[in-house]
């Protein structure tokens, strides 16, 4: 019997130790590539998107008149000063329409497939959403500008605003990110990596800053400096190569999350659109309410978001997108 008792305490103590590193052990070090600050021009673009959003228009939701119309043309206006073509998807929500915003970059033929990244633009009505989320909304941006610029890569690249993620929309059929996923996949579009940028713009240095989902919390550090990359099991291969490239790149601290859909926080974002129609998908994040006290409250304004540590994550993404769209 004590001989049993051994071994079982011994597969055990072995399970949970797999399980531990396949939640959290992915390649590269977490703490990020030194303290270079980041382009400032950079910041002064990003700074400049999170006022324009959650500053001059605010609060961007069916729920609040024209602002998610209002929101839309202001991405439309910043699409036009690139040179990617880009095409507006209309989808009636509740008699409403809204825009699903779609700028490509279109590779040069040598791989097959896209990648795309996505960010929604809208709020729940009651908060102007700095963070939440035009912090994600200006990353995209962002990272469309800099590969307009490089060019074509091996595969194409599409940079595409959402609609319709938060509440009361959320996880049903009239998400806009759903919708497009949905469209991808009756085309046959071949999405060999979704990315949805979300929340991007609080980072915080005290301890015990940072909460997670329960049974989590001993594995990741109790400061919320990080960003992190969280995915479903099924998106394990995804979240792997993703963080690695931003860690050989990113001068900022990173983490990387495998777990099961149903924790709370693992699929509360576009990414989760995706993963409905199977194809790999995951989310680069601050973590939203595990860090952020002003998350869907009206004090997410747009002084609150760390530009600096948001260029610092578009840094890092340059170089995810560069392998994803190279390799």
């Amino acid at each position: 019997m004590l001989l049993k008792l051994a071994v079982f305490a011994a597969l055990a103590a072995a399970a949970a130790l797999y399980a531990a590193w396949y939640v959290c052990c992915f390649p590269g070090r977490a703490a990020g590539a030194g303290d270079r600050a980041p382009d400032p021009a950079r910041v002064a673009r990003l700074q400049s998107s999170v006022a324009a959003l959650a500053g001059a228009i605010g609060p961007r939701s069916l729920e609040r008149g024209d602002s998610l119309e209002r929101a839309a043309d202001w991405i439309e206006a910043a699409c036009r000063g690139l040179p990617l073509p880009f095409i507006s998807y209309f989808q009636e929500v509740r008699g409403r329409k809204c825009r699903i915003i779609e700028a490509t970059l279109a590779g040069d033929g040598r791989l097959p497939g896209v990648a795309v990244l996505g960010a929604h633009y809208d709020t729940v009505a009651s908060t102007p959403g700095a963070n939440d989320n035009a912090s994600g909304v200006a990353a995209l941006i962002e990272l469309a500008r800099e590969f307009a610029a490089r060019g074509a890569q091996a595969r194409s690249v599409r940079f595409v605003a959402f609609p319709n993620e938060e509440p009361p929309y959320f996880q049903t059929g009239e998400m806009g990110s759903l919708h497009y996923a949905h469209l991808c996949r009756s085309r046959g579009d071949d999405v060999i990596a979704m990315i949805a940028l979300e929340c991007l713009g609080c980072f915080r240095q005290e301890a015990g800053s940072q909460r997670y989902p329960p049974l989590v919390g001993s594995l990741y550090p109790d400061r919320g400096n990080f960003v992190a990359f969280v995915g479903d099991l099924g998106s394990r291969s995804l979240l792997s190569r993703a963080l690695g490239s931003f860690r050989a790149a990113a001068a900022l601290p990173s983490e990387g999350a495998c777990l099961p859909g149903g924790l709370p926080g693992v699929s509360w974002s576009d990414h989760w659109s995706f993963r409905q129609v199977d194809y790999p998908a995951i989310m680069v994040t601050d973590t939203a309410f595990f860090r952020d006290t002003c998350y869907h409250e009206p004090g997410d304004l747009p002084e609150r978001a760390d530009c600096e540590a948001l260029a610092r994550v578009v840094e890092g993404l340059v170089a995810v997108v560069s392998d994803l769209a190279n390799e």
